[in-house]
């Protein structure tokens, strides 16, 4: 009887002491939302902001009423074909998405990127934006970059962020020629 009784406190020792994983599936994960009520007494929620960015897209589809709509969609077959990283192609990427939305009729010719902004007034219709900012740049806008003995960079102004033949969140740190879009 001793043994009997030392064996069940040995056993229930260890099951209280000893953790379960089967009592871990059992809790929920925490809720995203942050639940409150506004001056009126009505529950709200918003959503708990879990990573920092310190530049966040405030307004995607600022001035967007005022460009052409098959520029919205240049944006998004841009974003749909670009890379993870860059292949030294922007302008390339850039220019097969607008003619694959039907914003231009035929291939622009220009090779350097810093030259797209040129070639797009000339030839196509588009007009400078008096955008300085780039997150300030309708979605599906034309970014043009320049760089003094580089070839630039040319990226479409997307509802997620930025893409050419790479998507980012941020702009290009090179200096902004202008914004441009057509009407």
């Amino acid at each position: 009887m001793p043994k009997l009784v030392t064996l069940a406190f040995l056993v229930l020792g260890c099951a209280v002491f000893c953790p379960h994983p089967a009592l871990a599936l059992v809790f929920p994960a925490p809720d995203p939302k942050f639940v409150y009520k506004d001056s009126s007494g009505k529950k709200q929620s918003a959503e708990v902001v879990d990573k920092y960015y310190p530049k966040k897209i405030v307004q995607p589809f600022a001035g967007a009423s005022q460009i052409d709509p098959k520029l919205r969609r240049a944006a998004s077959i841009a974003e749909e074909r670009a890379h993870a990283h860059s292949l030294s192609k922007c302008w390339h990427f850039v220019k097969e998405a607008l003619v694959a939305a039907g914003v231009v009729k035929s291939r622009p010719q220009t090779t350097l990127a810093k030259q797209a902004g040129q070639e797009l007034v000339k030839n196509y219709g588009f007009k400078k934006l008096p955008v300085s900012n780039p997150y300030e740049a309708p979605v599906g806008s034309v970014l043009v970059y320049g760089a003094n003995r580089a070839a630039g960079h040319v990226e479409i102004r997307t509802e997620n962020g930025f893409a050419s033949d790479f998507r980012s969140k941020t702009p290009s740190p090179r200096p902004l020629i202008g914004v441009f879009a057509k009407s």
